[in-house]
């Protein structure tokens, strides 16, 4: 059997993005007997991953799942205002289990993954999977230093123009772990990015843990779809139409006004209104934009604010959905005096290169045996195996719009 060729990629189990460990603390205390499937998709056509790749990617997930939190690693955790000290117990025993995964060439794109188990466990998966993906294809199929040193161009040329005042972005992170082109180019974006005084931007931060230790910035992230998809879906007893208000209820009893930036499109952000009322929206302190067109959901909410007599203007917009420069620039400006903006920027910072990144994700495709789904502001960006249950939500979402008022 062929051991693996390349370093191990993942070397911290920190080497997470902010979310999960948010999420999972609210698992841990309120979820810890849920059980997920999460399935990987590879959504480029022209995209194949050879049998070589899929035995480095196996080896290098068996490396990751060898890994542990050091006390170093617990006790930086321990110091984020809202990580509480059971959790960091908890993680203090926390191991990935390679049994986990299924790993396998059994797809169109060449290269199958599954993952099963507790909810607990396969969350923390998702991301550092990604990473390895990601890492293994480009170092395999391409000329791996033709390709950094392209990256470090463009990344100059990009923080040129935030420097000259080119753009401008007020608060921005950097959100690219799942979709980097590589441990090295992540590390190189945030090390520059720090360092640089923009005129009409700050670099708040990254996604990924371990590089925010590293490198001195904040973590940043709450949390994602899978939170409202699982505490919302997950249980039968719950009407899936009302998962937003099933997921902020939990949320809000974690951590209060605390963490507080609240997912729109997991269900669409039209039916995440209904439950967004005056006792959410004035304790979550901020709304996050992840599908559908930026311009007219951002108008929506403010909208929606003014509705529940809230002024927006202390709130914050949080845009995610498929960034550059250009995009967040136009955003800041239309929206820079009505309400706080912000962005999560990925893989326009972690994989800007002459060849096109890989559109790779993994999603939670059922929990406690049952379908789960996401109903985004756009088409595509769901993966359900059954169109039955998506039909299902559909109807039930389509029900409460027309008859709850």
């Amino acid at each position: 059997m062929q051991k693996n060729t390349l370093p191990r990629i993942i070397t911290s189990l920190l080497e997470n993005d902010m979310y999960k460990f948010s999420m999972g603390q609210a698992i841990y205390h309120q979820f810890s007997d849920y059980k997920t499937t999460w399935s990987f998709k590879c959504r480029n056509d022209d995209v194949f991953f050879t049998p070589q790749m899929v035995d480095e990617i196996k080896e290098q997930v068996k490396l990751y799942c060898q890994l542990r939190f050091t006390e170093d690693e617990l006790e930086y955790l321990n110091k984020i205002r809202w990580i509480k000290g059971s959790y960091v117990d908890f993680l203090r025993l926390w191991q990935p289990r390679f049994a986990d995964f299924n790993i396998s060439t059994d797809a169109p794109c060449g290269l199958s993954i599954e993952t099963k188990g507790t909810w607990l466990n396969t969350s923390m998966y998702e991301i550092p999977t990604l990473a390895i993906v990601n890492e293994v294809y480009f170092k395999y199929q391409y000329n791996y230093q033709e390709l950094i040193d392209d990256f470090e161009q463009r990344l100059n040329e990009k923080i040129s123009s935030l420097v000259s005042g080119k753009f401008q972005l007020s608060n921005f992170s950097e959100f690219g772990l799942r979709r980097r082109l590589s441990a090295q180019a992540q590390e190189m974006a945030i090390e520059k990015l720090k360092v640089e005084n923009f005129p009409y931007s700050h670099f708040v931060g990254t996604s990924n843990v371990y590089l925010a230790k590293k490198c001195n910035v904040i973590p940043v992230g709450t949390m994602a779809h899978e939170w409202i998809m699982c505490v919302g879906q997950g249980n039968h007893k719950h009407n899936p139409a009302y998962s937003n208000w099933y997921a902020q209820d939990a949320w809000v009893k974690e951590y209060g006004v605390l963490n507080g930036t609240v997912l729109t499109d997991a269900i669409t952000t039209d039916c995440f209104l209904r439950d967004f009322q005056l006792t959410y929206a004035t304790l979550f302190s901020g709304v996050r934009h992840d599908s559908g067109d930026p311009f007219i959901w951002g108008e929506k909410l403010l909208e929606h604010y003014k509705k529940l007599g809230i002024d927006a203007k202390n709130k914050t917009l949080l845009f995610s959905d498929s960034l550059d420069f250009v995009r967040a620039d136009k955003l800041y400006r239309y929206f820079r005096d009505k309400a706080k903006v912000a962005f999560g920027i990925g893989t326009y910072i972690s994989n800007d290169t002459k060849v096109p990144p890989l559109n790779i994700v993994m999603k939670t495709t059922a929990c406690n045996g049952m379908d789960v789904a996401k109903i985004s502001d756009v088409d595509g960006k769901g993966m359900c195996k059954n169109p039955d249950y998506v039909h299902y939500l559909k109807r039930c979402i389509d029900w409460r719009m027309k008859n709850d008022h």
